[in-house]
């Protein structure tokens, strides 16, 4: 059986819409990512949660959590999101991988209150935190509820290749001051920076100008804005700052990852 096929029946099989988008792009990427072992050896047989998926980009770049994990349950922000479409149907089932599927948690990724410390191996995220307003609070969390030495791995765009490319990085100090004065999710600092210097010919879902800008005052309700923008040294940062150790760091194609270990 090769990775191809076994990936593009996974696809048809997972149920979330957003991962049949993969389907297009398999082709053009047949091997699996060279450093993929730094990742699968850090979930290979273990119980992790994932936060915002099931996600396209690990599929699309061939680095294998979700055949090498033993069970994962999965993290939304709502029951109904623009990504996944009606996840409610599935009667808190997460369907990540052919046909495993572990339990759907529908909460803030900022918030996991519902799920009890340190009750994971490991974490994954993939393109997400971008999408949260106070990302040192959701990092915090997140490391609540993995287990000593356990992983956490992310993976954010590389604004160089987004439409997000005009917009300068966010500094640490920003987000720390995020995280003291405690900003939700209706957050909406940045909308007017976002609006001015979001590159459009590079966001086809976006629609014009007016079109975006009256998603973006929605934002609570579909959660597509990117706060913040992201790179390599600010991420450190911020799994420092949480108690996170930094082990591997590195662009992927068009994005950031970061392994950590609590």
């Amino acid at each position: 059986m090769s990775i191809l096929g076994s990936a593009k029946r996974a696809l048809k099989s997972a149920a979330p819409p957003a991962l049949l988008e993969a389907a297009r792009d398999l082709k053009h990427h047949n091997d699996l990512h060279p450093g993929h072992k730094a990742y699968t050896s850090l979930v290979e047989g273990k119980k992790g949660i994932e936060i915002g998926g099931p996600t396209v980009w690990l599929f699309r770049y061939r680095i294998p959590i979700y055949q090498a994990a033993g069970a994962l349950d999965g993290v939304n922000f709502s029951a109904n999101t623009i990504w996944e479409g009606d996840i409610g149907a599935n009667a808190g089932r997460y369907a990540y991988y052919k046909d495993r599927a572990g339990r759907q948690f529908i909460s803030e990724a900022a918030d996991l209150t519902n799920i009890k410390d340190q009750s994971y191996d490991f974490l994954v995220s993939s393109h997400c935190l971008e999408h949260i307003a106070n990302p040192i609070q959701a990092v915090k969390e997140w490391r609540r509820v993995v287990k000593p030495g356990g992983a956490m791995m992310l993976f954010l765009p590389n604004r160089a290749h987004t439409f997000d490319h005009r917009r300068a990085f966010t500094t640490f100090e920003h987000l720390l001051s995020d995280y003291e004065k405690g900003t939700p999710e209706s957050d909406l600092t940045h909308l007017d920076e976002i609006l001015e210097k979001h590159d459009y010919s590079m966001d086809i879902h976006a629609g014009g100008s007016e079109e975006f800008r009256a998603r973006a005052l929605d934002n609570f309700t579909n959660r597509c804005l990117h706060h913040h923008v992201f790179d390599l040294d600010l991420l450190k940062m911020m799994f420092d700052f949480a108690g996170v150790e930094t082990l591997r760091r590195e662009e992927i194609a068009n994005s950031f990852a970061i392994i950590g270990r609590v």
